[in-house]
């Protein structure tokens, strides 16, 4: 098929060099357009972008001119989908500007997560969750849509929970997260903050873990989402890694399950993606390890075959039995904040949209 048409908005920041770099020699979309603050509007890409997520800015992109965040930027392309980057206190209404425009809206933000209308999607996890599309469009009067990923740290801990969720049940998650510098974005913490430190404290951090586990987990009731029941407790710690967000789980399952039950079933998972063979999609989408000592940031945060989709895959190690909780799993689980936490994420679901023709 001839490729579809995107914009990159907010491309000059860490999130948004990563849908440049994730986007180049995509089989299905092809970035017409790249879109940024006011003062980096009408100047070539390579000279405001402060490129730090690989060794150099993608040639097709470097000369692109940068264009305001506006419709009106995207008139003369033939574009479909825009990929949203922006900062989440104005990502809100330049979002839905765009959605009533006609506009696929992809987005990384968390301006609209909490809109009743509006789904986050780990496609993995809650594919059927596309059906409050009709329902978003019907209640805004919109031909457009947006959807959203989940929250980088939420992203890495829900993937395992729900193969767990759907064959065991759970009670209770208590997690505690050690989260990769780069989820700060650029300029990111001072090196005199976190050289030789933990910071123990991520504003809003822990809330966003608590409520979106529910809303990814529930059920599409016709109209709407009702949430899971289940007790999700947070911790959420910047440590000095650079990409890659570490987390130390603890499930209460509602039905008892060995360790050797939950590694085959973590697995064995698989989902739409894998189904419909998208291509951002990892063959596995979980990998279970079992050195002792592993995952680790340096060693896995790039899991995940194809090529296309290195950093996809959430690596889950140390699997072992609670010794406080009759029916607890103990759980390590890494997640590439930037990929599958972030960009590698919105293209992921950009592709489901494609898929399940609601993007044409």
């Amino acid at each position: 098929m001839s490729k579809i048409g995107v914009a990159v908005c907010g491309a000059t920041g860490s999130v948004g060099q990563r849908f440049i770099e994730l986007l180049q020699g995509h089989p299905w979309f092809e970035v017409k357009c790249i879109m940024a603050s006011e003062r980096s509007e009408g100047k070539k890409y390579s000279e405001v972008v402060q490129w730090i997520v690989s060794p150099r800015i993608p040639e097709a992109v470097k000369d692109m001119e940068i264009k305001p965040v506006s419709t009106e930027s995207l008139k003369s392309e033939d574009i479909r989908i825009v990929f949203s980057a922006l900062p989440a206190d104005v990502a809100g209404p330049v979002e839905e500007q765009f959605a009533k425009a006609g506009y696929a809206v992809s987005s990384n933000a968390a301006a609209h997560r909490k809109d009743p209308d509006v789904p986050i999607l780990i496609p993995e996890v809650n594919a059927e969750h596309i059906k409050l599309i009709p329902v978003q469009r019907k209640n805004r009067n919109w031909s457009g849509l947006i959807v959203t990923e989940a929250n980088c740290t939420t992203t890495g801990l829900i993937m395992p929970l729900k193969p767990i969720y759907e064959n065991f049940g759970i009670e209770k998650v208590i997690v505690t997260t050690m989260q990769a510098l780069s989820g700060a974005g650029i300029p990111g913490v001072p090196s005199m903050a976190i050289i030789d430190n933990v910071i123990p404290y991520i504003a809003n951090e822990e809330e966003k873990v608590e409520w979106e586990t529910l809303k990814l987990l529930g059920k599409f009731n016709g109209d709407k989402i009702t949430p899971a029941n289940i007790k999700v407790s947070a911790s959420c710690n910047r440590v000095f890694v650079l990409d890659g967000h570490l987390e130390s789980v603890l499930v209460e399952t509602s039905r008892k399950a060995s360790v050797e039950e939950i590694k085959k079933i973590l697995a064995e998972f698989k989902g739409e993606p894998q189904k419909l063979n998208l291509p951002t999609a990892p063959r596995n989408p979980i990998i279970v390890l079992n050195e002792p000592n592993r995952p680790q940031p340096r060693f896995d945060r790039w899991a995940g075959e194809p090529e296309r989709a290195k950093g996809m895959a959430v690596t889950v190690g140390r699997i072992r039995q609670d010794t406080v909780f009759e029916k607890g799993i103990k759980m390590t689980v890494l997640s590439h904040n930037t990929i599958r936490g972030a960009a590698g994420e919105s293209i992921l679901n950009a592709e489901l949209l494609v898929a399940h023709k609601l993007i044409q």
